[in-house]
């Protein structure tokens, strides 16, 4: 069986990827001497040699004139360009695109009814659910009001570049706006998703840290961590928040977030809580609870 080739968009993505990626590992990272030079990263020829190929073939890569890189060569390439997981999974998939298993890039996400009602039960304890696009589908009251400087905007990735609130909301608004932007990625690796290029191009063009960011080629899923917040009701508070994905649908996350026990941040969680927020419309389309976003 004849290997598949790439198109001319996988061709570009894929030598975006290796030349944005090699750009970004220091020479010492591998014990190399740094020197003199003009541009930041390794030089081509470098990553030939830590991966074994010739500097022909490693050009002939970057230029989109070499398709099809053997496994062996895919996973050298990762560990010269210091690759994690996820990210030498992504080059896979640009490489060899998977044919199924995806739903349709049309396809609108829903979060399920039952996954909504979970959502419900958790008073104390901030909680939503978005999908392949970084949109909300669902969040539960607190998450809601923890959330109220989104308005009515349900694309997170658009608030966070195009909503100035957001750089008062995370107070580490940069190191959270990059994360999106990987995870966007990581959930993304599909060249011919027409949603992906219209999302990407509009906020390209609207943002000029979001084209910045976009051009680093990182690739990364939200996991666990701690983000830091101020709130315009509470003030400052500092939150751990663990990333789930949802079996039932693949490519929707959900994600809680969590107080340490008797900080100043779970009291300000009760405040928030206890102040309330006005109902959102009741809406039954779909079967979906009120706090189900569409």
């Amino acid at each position: 069986m004849r290997a598949p080739t790439l198109t001319g968009m996988d061709k570009n993505r894929l030598s975006d990827f290796l030349r944005a990626r090699r750009a970004l590992v220091r020479p010492e990272d591998h014990g190399m001497p740094a020197g003199t030079r003009r541009t930041p990263g390794l030089r081509r020829e470098e990553v030939a040699v830590l991966a074994g190929v010739s500097t022909d073939y490693y050009v002939r890569l970057e230029q989109g004139r070499e398709r099809n890189p053997s496994p062996q060569v895919q996973r050298a390439l990762a560990a010269a360009l210091l690759l994690a997981d996820e990210e030498a999974a992504y080059l896979r998939a640009l490489i060899d695109p998977p044919q199924h298993g995806r739903p349709p890039a049309a396809a609108r996400e829903y979060a399920g009814p039952q996954l909504v009602a979970l959502l419900d039960t958790w008073a104390d304890t901030p909680a939503l659910v978005y999908g392949r696009y970084l949109d909300l589908l669902a969040v539960n009251s607190l998450g809601e009001a923890l959330f109220s400087w989104l308005g009515g905007e349900t694309s997170l990735i658009t608030a966070m570049f195009l909503n100035p609130a957001a750089q008062d909301f995370y107070r580490d608004w940069a190191v959270v706006a990059q994360g999106c932007v990987a995870a966007l990625r990581a959930a993304n690796p599909a060249p011919d998703d027409k949603r992906l290029q219209k999302l990407v191009g509009e906020l390209s063009v609207r943002d000029h840290d979001f084209a910045r960011m976009w051009a680093r080629h990182e690739v990364g899923a939200k996991t666990a961590s701690a983000k830091r917040f101020h709130h315009a009701s509470v003030g400052d508070l500092t939150l751990d928040f663990e990333t789930f994905s949802v079996n039932s649908a693949p490519g929707q996350h959900l994600v809680v977030y969590r107080a340490e026990p008797g900080s100043a941040a779970e009291q300000s969680l009760a405040l928030l809580g206890s102040l309330g927020l006005p109902e959102l419309p009741d809406t039954h389309d779909e079967g979906h609870t009120s706090h189900d976003l569409h």
